[in-house]
């Protein structure tokens, strides 16, 4: 049963942004989140450290219990934060990061495996560009003798292509034991969680590093960082719904947000974005420069192109929603068109309907939403306004132009317009008067 201790008190400040590190999103959804994610598929417990005043971190770390790092002194000093809520805890304990977000399961079973093996384990990386990491230096062992920060190396420490990635783990009561001991005379004045290491092997236990690609291993710090992350996870993203069976028509151009799910044989045009919670079935068609978040499309459906669904929008089998048509908190219909210049919000259309190019449903009135409900089969003319509360029925015929402010029955045909009036000659006099004027 072992615990896992995620370290996310980072402040951001090299991102220059007044939200906490954690809470900066990958694929719509925080790296904490991300991380919390993969935890959960490999520990039983999990502990939080946060930094103080961070309520929405520790809304996003839910349900799991957070601990608060009131000064920041650094890692080993931020692990050890979890010890009161690990009293009594006899299994391991892996030390891991908020900003480390893309690390996968199978990567910390195996760090799970190597620890079983040796006193403690330690993740790391050979990155192509070492750059200001930490080196991890051999034993003569095979292990590792203790890890020392950049800032702290010699030339020839330096020259060392093993990094670390900061993530260890050990037994309980043994880490807890070296966390009290770590001290902090290093060039930061900080207290490191990597010390830990030597102080492992100083009390005659190994230390070994499992070695993870840099792809996973990768910290975000700053806005390029995150943007870097960003276009890793979005890689991956677009060859699962390729291997799933989507087509990408250019799959670079589409952004998936990280619970997209695409059925098979959906085409997705260039340019798509998806936000969070959207599920499209088999057989959709998405085209080019539209935009879904928190929507169902169901099997056989036309999206766009230039459509926008937006939350609580349900498009049913073989319906058409086209150019620049906006569907919020609205179910259309099996087999419904709406194929032009349209808002639908708070809309219930039924199968078969037909939505006139220019209409729009009124639903907010400065103070509560309203529903318009327009029945199965029914045919709305182009630059219909819908006035809700308005029920349309079955059948009905709404003609173009019109403005709805009661229920039409079935099989009825309503008008909402004024009596056109053409005056013979009016024309020609006006353009006479207006040159006159302008004289």
């Amino acid at each position: 049963m072992p615990a896992a201790i995620l370290l996310a008190a980072g402040l951001g400040t090299r991102m220059r942004s007044a939200l906490p590190k954690g809470l900066h999103p990958l694929a719509g959804r925080p790296m904490l989140a991300h991380l919390l994610a993969a935890v959960e598929e490999v520990f039983d417990h999990v502990v939080v450290v946060v930094g103080p005043d961070m309520p929405a971190l520790e809304d996003a770390a839910a349900p799991y219990p957070c601990v608060v790092q009131e000064e920041r002194l650094g890692t080993a000093h931020a692990a050890l934060q979890a010890a009161a809520v690990l009293d009594g805890f006899d299994g391991d304990v892996a030390v891991l990061y908020a900003d480390n977000p893309l690390i996968r399961p199978d990567t910390m079973r195996r760090l799970l495996d190597a620890r079983r093996e040796a006193g403690l384990a330690l993740l790391a990386m050979r990155p192509a560009d070492p750059a200001r990491y930490g080196r991890v230096l051999p034993h003569a062992d095979g292990g590792i003798a203790r890890v020392v920060e950049w800032k702290d190396a010699t030339e020839a420490e330096r020259a060392e292509p093993l990094c670390n990635m900061g993530v260890i783990c050990a037994e309980a009561s043994a880490l807890f034991g070296w966390l009290r001991r770590v001290e902090n005379r290093n060039a930061s004045g900080e207290y490191y969680l990597t010390d830990v290491v030597a102080l492992c092997r100083g009390d005659g236990q190994r230390a070994v590093a499992v070695e993870a690609p840099e792809a996973e291993c990768r910290g975000i710090n700053t806005r390029a960082e995150l943007a870097a992350a960003e276009a890793a996870v979005q890689a991956g993203l677009r060859e699962a719904a390729m291997a799933g069976g989507a087509t990408l028509i250019r799959p670079e151009s589409v952004t998936f947000s990280h619970d997209t799910r695409l059925g098979q044989d959906v085409t997705v045009g260039p340019d798509v974005v998806f936000g969070p919670g959207v599920s499209v079935e088999d057989g959709v068609e998405i085209r080019a420069f539209s935009h879904l978040e928190g929507c169902t499309v169901r099997r056989g459906a036309v999206i766009g192109p230039f459509a926008r669904l937006r939350p609580g929008a349900v498009v049913e089998a073989r319906a058409h929603v086209g150019n620049f048509v906006e569907l919020k908190n609205a179910v259309l219909g099996e087999g419904a068109k709406a194929n032009h210049l349209s808002y639908l919000g708070d809309t219930s259309i039924g199968a078969g309907a037909n939505i006139g190019a220019g209409t729009v449903t009124c639903n907010y009135d400065g103070f509560s939403k309203h529903r318009t409900a327009i029945g199965a089969g029914s045919f709305v003319g182009s630059n219909a306004t819908l006035v809700a509360p308005v029920v349309l029925g079955e059948n009905s015929f709404v003609a173009a132009g019109s403005t709805i402010t009661d229920d039409v029955p079935a099989d009825a045909m309503a008008f909402g317009r004024a009596r056109q009036d053409s005056k013979p000659g009016r024309a020609a006099a006006f353009r006479a008067a207006r040159r006159k004027e302008k004289r």
